[in-house]
């Protein structure tokens, strides 16, 4: 395994766009490079939005071509470009709901374990949040850790998890206390609204195991 590797923001959004898209569409993978641009720079499911341009993006599968993350497939059986395909389950020997994990954590940062149940679904199978829990601490448990608990944002519930394959960045950092006397700022709209999602995205990952809990139950009973 790679040891003490850390990547910058620009490899880690190629590295996860490149397992999203490998597990979610494989019918159109590996990608090209204009594919792989578009899926960097895409407004949904990212967090932050870029908009990095083919060299920003040629750089980075170059960076992680070395860290044998990234291999480059030659034109071949009517194909007249380069793709690219990840090789992050070959090299760091994961399955595909860990890799999927790790896509959304590096195409997003810090999540809940309710929001990696909804935002893996187009990915990998999970049946229950408790799966979901045991692959982050098997993450976590490894000689090089690709999981670690980030504890909660301030006025969140719900613990998240990062992984340490990239910086967490400064956004993320809980604002310093009010002075003395100073009166406390109201939270901004872009805060409410993630804790939100992030309420309902733990919501509903709760009502999918009810309803899974319920298919099993009937399939019991012979209903």
């Amino acid at each position: 395994m790679l040891r003490r590797m850390q990547l910058s923001a620009a490899c880690a959004r190629v590295l996860g766009s490149l397992v999203e898209k490998g597990l979610a569409t494989p019918q159109q993978y590996p990608l090209t490079i204009n594919a792989l641009q578009s899926a960097c720079n895409q407004t949904s499911n990212r967090e932050p939005v870029v908009s990095y341009d083919e060299t920003t993006v040629l750089a980075a599968l170059d960076e992680l071509k070395d860290q044998k993350l990234v291999r480059f497939v030659l034109p071949s059986h009517g194909r007249s470009v380069v793709r690219y395909r990840q090789v992050l389950d070959e090299t760091l020997g994961l399955d595909a709901q860990q890799c999927a994990i790790l896509a959304v954590l590096l195409l997003r940062g810090p999540q809940t374990v309710g929001e990696l149940r909804i935002r893996t679904e187009r990915m990998a199978k999970f049946d229950s949040l408790d799966e979901i829990e045991h692959q982050l601490e098997f993450l976590g448990s490894r000689d090089e850790p690709l999981a670690h608990n980030v504890g909660r944002r301030p006025g969140q519930k719900e613990e998240r998890w990062a992984t340490p394959l990239v910086a967490a960045p400064d956004r993320e950092d809980p604002p310093p206390h009010a002075a003395a006397g100073t009166p406390m700022t109201t939270p901004a709209p872009a805060n409410i609204a993630d804790d939100l999602r992030s309420e309902l995205a733990e919501l509903r990952a709760e009502v999918a195991d009810l309803r899974h809990e319920l298919d099993e139950l009937r399939s019991s009973l012979g209903g």
